[in-house]
């Protein structure tokens, strides 16, 4: 079966062209019939969750026309970048329900593939300033309010919209749409002009958007925890109620979403790395990697739906938490 998932599907020159495997491994052939079918359906429901929740974050801070507090610029921030993210998602659902037939045409192979992209970086990467910031908050109030402007919040995102559309630059080039004649379609595929380019890729994809992330995430929602437990102690000892129990339950709901969005689409990602530079060969490995890339992009665009709810509910808590400082 083809090679072909709905991020990154990719081909190089060492492979002739051909997706590296779109070969005799085609042990499963029902399964991918049933992805053609289900799949594209669960992908459009993502992307109208998504549109109604990121507009309506966007609109409940954009239309009382007044000056935004630094948590909700990054709030809307997220809310836009997931916004932009979801947009791009009917294209693939024709794309799967087609066989990986891109109908399209070149260029909007490259627009979408490229603004997908970049905003999956610009996502995670705004959660991570959105704990960081809130780490300020709560774990060093007095500090934080000569660290904390608008101004630089705002240069913050402005920051993060540059960097993830400079590390969507080799999408945006190596995007085209090539015939596979194996498969008898004409794919939406990355053409790396080199075997290095796979490293690169794994780099990119598993440190910079998910390793160094989810450090940067555990680390601040730990501090903030043990902060707010700290906090809360006296209380918890004079009437012996566990008040942290929600605040708790919430912070863990952020960094368990994140794992569970995530984690399976990296871990497939570094498996079709393997594949690529031929660490691993067989056509289990290459048939479980093409299936559980598909499942895991289901996880991964789950995100985008969720991340409104789950962040704005958790900015009105913690606000509560430090006093409607946030």
């Amino acid at each position: 079966m083809a090679s072909q998932f709905l991020l990154e599907p990719q081909a190089s020159n060492q492979s002739q062209l051909a997706l590296p495997n779109a070969t005799s491994c085609e042990g499963a052939p029902e399964a991918w019939a049933l992805l053609y079918r289900v799949l594209p359906g669960f992908v459009i429901t993502i992307c109208f969750f998504g549109l109604l929740g990121n507009l309506s974050v966007l609109c409940l801070f954009l239309l009382p026309r007044r000056r935004l507090k630094v948590a909700e610029i990054y709030l809307a921030n997220l809310a836009a970048s997931d916004l932009v993210f979801v947009l791009g998602l009917p294209f693939w659902a024709e794309n799967v329900g087609n066989q990986f037939n891109w109908p399209f045409g070149v260029d909007l192979c490259r627009v979408v593939s490229g603004v997908i992209k970049a905003n999956l970086f610009i996502s995670i990467f705004l959660v991570v300033a959105i704990s960081q910031d809130r780490y300020r908050v709560l774990v060093h109030p007095m500090a934080s309010r000569g660290w904390r402007s608008r101004r630089q919040a705002q240069a913050t995102c402005l920051l993060i919209w540059l960097a993830g559309g400079l590390l969507s630059i080799p999408t945006f080039l190596l995007r085209s749409v090539k015939a596979i004649p194996e498969l008898n379609i004409s794919a939406c595929i990355l053409l790396f002009p080199h075997k290095a380019w796979h490293f690169a890729r794994m780099v990119e994809l598993n440190v910079l958007s998910f390793l160094l992330p989810l450090i940067a995430i555990i680390f601040f929602n730990y501090h903030i925890l043990a902060s707010l437990r700290g906090r809360e102690a006296p209380s918890r000892a004079r009437c012996g109620v566990p008040k942290g129990s929600k605040t708790t339950g919430l912070i863990l709901t952020l960094v368990g979403t994140f794992l569970v969005c995530w984690t399976p689409y990296h871990f497939f990602a570094f498996l079709d790395f393997l594949v690529q530079v031929r660490a691993i060969q067989s056509c289990f490995w290459k048939e479980l990697t093409d299936l559980g890339l598909q499942l895991a992009n289901f996880f991964a665009f789950i995100n985008s739906c969720l991340n409104p709810v789950i962040y704005v509910f958790a900015g009105r808590l913690f606000r509560i938490k430090a006093g409607g400082s946030l």
